[in-house]
């Protein structure tokens, strides 16, 4: 990911304190958001038999869970401290996310429960299509303007759920219309793929390649003790 520099910038506070503030509010919004998102996914995939739906639908819990880490670590005084915690729970969540995703995948590709028609799921992903990639946006310009890596691995979370909003909805269009049932399994295939490296980059602190220690200036602390 390019944009991000190799060394972090100093930051007056009264400036990291309003980036934090932004991404407090951008977290709440995501959790709010992927609270709707997973509640009504999750019952309109049980009304149609759509393991895609119900699928989206426990992706948002997983979304949900990754802003939690986020919004834990910037609620403390010195969210710095916190970093390191927080990139190991969003790297839990990616792989969790890989996991359900890969579940339901292969379950459709072996033909369980043949999905139905959903309107309401069709309204959903396109509404979800259009909203995930602004909030991954807004967070991930913020979080790289901090320096904070938490913040940006969070972001390709949202950027995760926004390419899980076209598969299904592409996937439920093609079922409706064609009756292709296997064509959002394979590419979700592709994107729990996509959220393992993710999930490798978050636990080792590689946030948009850029190492944890570059992103919050631990190197030029440990520097500065050992000179």
């Amino acid at each position: 990911m390019t944009g991000v520099s190799s060394t972090p910038r100093e930051l007056p506070a009264a400036r990291r304190a309003v980036l934090a503030r932004r991404i407090r509010w951008i977290v709440a919004a995501t959790i709010a958001y992927n609270v709707v998102e997973a509640v009504v996914a999750i019952a309109a995939g049980a009304v149609a038999s759509s393991a895609a739906l119900i699928g989206f639908g426990l992706d948002s819990v997983v979304e949900v869970f990754s802003a939690a880490a986020v919004a834990w670590q910037f609620a403390a005084p010195d969210p710095e401290k916190r970093e390191r915690t927080a990139l190991r729970l969003i790297a839990v969540s990616f792989f969790g996310l890989a996991l359900v995703v890969s579940i339901d995948a292969i379950r459709a590709l072996l033909g369980a429960d043949p999905p139905e028609h959903s309107t309401i799921g069709l309204v959903l992903a396109a509404v979800s299509l259009a909203i995930m990639p602004l909030l991954s946006w807004l967070e991930r310009r913020t979080g790289r303007d901090l320096g904070s890596a938490s913040a940006v691995a969070d972001s390709k979370q949202t950027l995760i759920c926004a390419y899980l909003s076209g598969v299904l909805l592409v996937g439920l269009l093609l079922n409706s219309l064609l009756g292709w049932t296997w064509a959002d399994s394979v590419a979700a295939l592709v994107i729990a793929g996509f959220a393992i490296r993710e999930g490798i980059e978050a636990w080792q602190g590689e946030a948009c390649k850029v190492p944890i220690s570059a992103l919050t200036g631990a190197s030029h602390a440990e520097h500065d003790q050992h000179s």
